[in-house]
Formats: structure tokens, C-alpha cells, sequence
């Protein structure tokens, strides 16, 4: 079942502006809010498809993604970005501005103004992975080592004393108005509303030991170089009872000895000799999925491109493949032994080598107008 587009869900067309995807946001949540609408799976369902579209669409990078390639530049396995619905926890910690300023701190005691406790999330993690072109023409799983925070074993917290618990103290400000009250993150907690009460002696400060983890990342064919996936839940973990973090992964291309990419469609410059060119031949070339054996005619020009159609690179939207354009070069000999200069000299005064290009053989702009038509 396809995923139903972003800008629909929140019901804003792709020229909105931020401040009216974030107000659009701001009526749906409020509409599919839990607390408003207990026990109704469908409307909480709405909220976190709501959550999920106004995540992307609220993150310029993410959102031009999404404009270029659709819900295919996040999909994934392990949850990346767009790719899945996103759980309360995420929702109430990354968009606590919106619910404080929209429900009034109400509803379950979550909203960034609402003084409650909020669950803190813990920093996220950033690798690269180098791909080869098969690999992205097919698609893959990789696994990787991640050295990541995680909560020691036997770490025990307690009620921060400074905030009682709620992550938030409030402060009193004298000003030309009279007294105005903010409420701000604990600084003492970080907003998680608890304090180390006892750790083993290898944790840090904040009862979090350095820990190896593999692991496993779908990534689905298509991507391009400097795009980044996102595996939700493998950063570093949050002190207390917080989240974890997300593990960002960069893509990156390794270029191919033969091939050259340009966007979904692959080159390959191919060189033949004369004798080739004049009474053709059959020749393997390289493809990402493994050789291909193509047959040109007799009388080939220099020149020629022939596009071997779906052989190229998957599209992320899955709107198919991208074409393979195989470019004909004639070589030319530097040297020649004495019979074969004889044979090219005698050559040159018949008039059957002589150049007669016909209409259908198209000049380089032509072919090259052709390549991207």
C-alpha cells in the first residue's frame, strides 16, 4: 500500500511556507490529539502520520529530499526518517514548542511549557558508508560497527531535586511590564527530571559507558552520493529514562573503474579498431549487473551511442530503470609497419574511404541533445 503524500496529510500544498506547515501541523495535532481522543486508533494513527509528515516537511534538507525523490529517500530498514510512523516519545520531545503553545501545557502533562517532565533524547551518531555502484544498483545490507553511549549496568537515578522531577524550573524576570514567569530546561537534570544516585566507577558523569554495537542497515537501491539515511534509535542513549539518539548515514559513491554515472543512466566508452568498425563485431561489456555482449553492425561511425534501455541505475521513486549508453570510439593506431602504412596510403586516393556522412548519421550536438531528451 502506497504512503499517502506529506503535503496532503497536512494539507498544505509544496509551496507553503514554514510558518504555514508548521500552523497546519499545529491543527492536526490538536485535532488527533490522544487526550481528545481516547481509545480512538484512528485518530492516533492521524496524529503520528501527522508527526511523521511534519518532521520531514520542517527540515529544509529533509523536505528537499522529499521533494526530488518522494518517500523513497528515506525508506529503509531500521526506520529511516520519513520511512516509518515515529512513536509519542519522539513526538512530544522533538515538537514540545508546538503542543506547549497549542494545548497550553495540558494534555498528559507533555508540552515543552507545560512543565512536565520530558523525556530527553540522546545525541545522535554520524558514519559514512562507501558504496560501489553494483551496490547501489542493487540495492544492500550492511552491517557496521557503531561505537555508541549506552546506560551503564547497575546505574541508578533519582527525582532531580532542583526541578521535583518535572525537567523544568520556573524563573521570575523583572521588567518594564512587571514580573514575567518562563520556564526553562533544568540545568542541573538536562529536562530529564532525574540525577545519578549511584554508578559503577567506569561510567561517565552521567552513567553512560562507551559500548561497540553492529549494526545491520538496509539501504535501498537508488540512493546517491551525499545522501543521508537515517536509523532510528541507534545514537547514543539519554541518561535516565530518555531516548536514544539516531545513527545518521552518510552515502558515499566509489567511483567505478568503467562506468560513469549521471544520475539513473550509466556511460560506458567503448573502443574499437578499424577493422572492427569496418566489418563489425560482437563485444562484452561491463554492466552492474554483471556482462553484457552487444553486436555493432558493419560501418559503424566513431561516435555512435547506443542505449541499452534498463541497464542503468533503479529509480528511488521506483519509476523503473535509468538506460546503459554505450559511446563507440574508433582507435586510432599511433604507429603502423610498412604494409599497413602502404594500404592506408593507397586508401586515401579511393574514393570509397572518402568521408559521406548521410542525414542519419547525427552530429555531435544532435547526439548529445539526444542524451538527455
Amino acid at each position: 500500500m502506497s504512503k499517502k503524500d506529506f503535503y496532503e496529510i497536512l494539507g498544505v500544498s509544496k509551496s507553503a511556507t514554514a510558518e504555514e506547515i508548521k500552523k497546519a501541523y499545529r491543527k492536526k495535532a490538536i485535532e488527533f490529539h490522544p487526550d481528545k481522543n481516547p481509545g480512538n486508533k484512528e485518530a492516533e494513527e492521524n496524529f503520528k502520520t501527522a508527526a511523521e509528515a511534519y518532521e520531514v516537511l520542517s527540515d529544509p534538507d529533509k523536505k528537499a529530499k522529499y521533494d526530488q525523490y518522494g518517500h523513497a529517500a528515506f525508506d529503509g530498514a531500521g526506520g529511516f526518517g520519513g520511512g516509518h510512523h515515529m512513536n509519542m516519545d519522539d513526538i512530544f520531545s522533538q515538537f514540545g514548542d508546538i503542543f506547549g503553545g497549542a494545548f497550553g501545557g495540558g494534555f498528559g502533562g507533555f508540552g515543552g511549557n507545560g512543565g512536565g517532565q520530558r523525556r530527553v533524547k540522546g545525541s545522535n551518531l554520524r558514519i559514512k558508508v562507501k558504496l560501489t555502484l553494483e551496490e547501489i544498483a542493487n540495492g544492500v545490507e550492511k552491517k557496521v560497527k557503531v561505537k555508541r553511549k549506552v546506560q551503564a549496568p547497575g546505574v541508578q537515578y533519582k527525582t532531580c531535586s532542583t526541578c521535583n522531577g518535572q525537567g523544568q524550573v520556573l524563573r521570575v524576570t523583572n521588567t518594564i511590564l512587571g514580573r514575567m514567569q518562563s520556564a526553562t530546561t533544568c540545568h542541573v537534570c538536562g529536562g530529564s527530571g532525574q540525577t545519578i544516585e549511584s554508578k559503577p566507577n567506569n561510567a561517565d558523569a552521567h552513567g553512560m559507558i562507551m559500548e561497540d554495537e553492529t549494526v545491520s542497515i538496509k539501504i535501498p537501491a537508488g540512493v546517491v552520493d551525499g545522501m543521508q539515511l537515517k536509523v532510528s534509535g541507534k545514537g547514543n542513549d539519554a541518561p535516565g529514562n530518555g531516548i536514544p539518539g539516531d545513527l545518521i548515514v552518510a552515502i558515499e559513491e566509489q567511483e567505478h573503474e568503467f562506468l560513469k554515472r549521471e544520475g539513473e543512466n550509466l556511460h560506458y566508452d567503448l573502443y574499437i579498431s578499424f577493422p572492427e568498425a569496418a566489418l563489425g563485431v560482437s563485444k562484452e561489456i561491463e554492466a552492474v549487473n554483471g556482462k553484457v555482449r552487444i553486436k555493432l553492425e558493419e560501418g559503424i561511425q566513431s561516435g555512435k551511442i547506443l542505449r541499452l534501455k534498463g541497464k542503468g541505475i533503479p529509480s528511488l521513486n521506483s519509476y523503473g530503470n535509468g538506460d546503459l549508453l554505450v559511446h563507440v570510439n574508433v582507435w586510432t593506431p599511433k604507429t603502423l609497419t610498412k604494409e599497413q602504412r602502404q594500404f592506408f596510403e593507397k586508401a586515401m586516393t579511393d574514393e570509397h574511404f572518402t568521408p559521406k556522412p548521410e542525414k542519419s548519421d547525427k552530429s555531435f550536438f544532435e547526439k548529445v541533445k539526444d542524451m538527455f531528451s
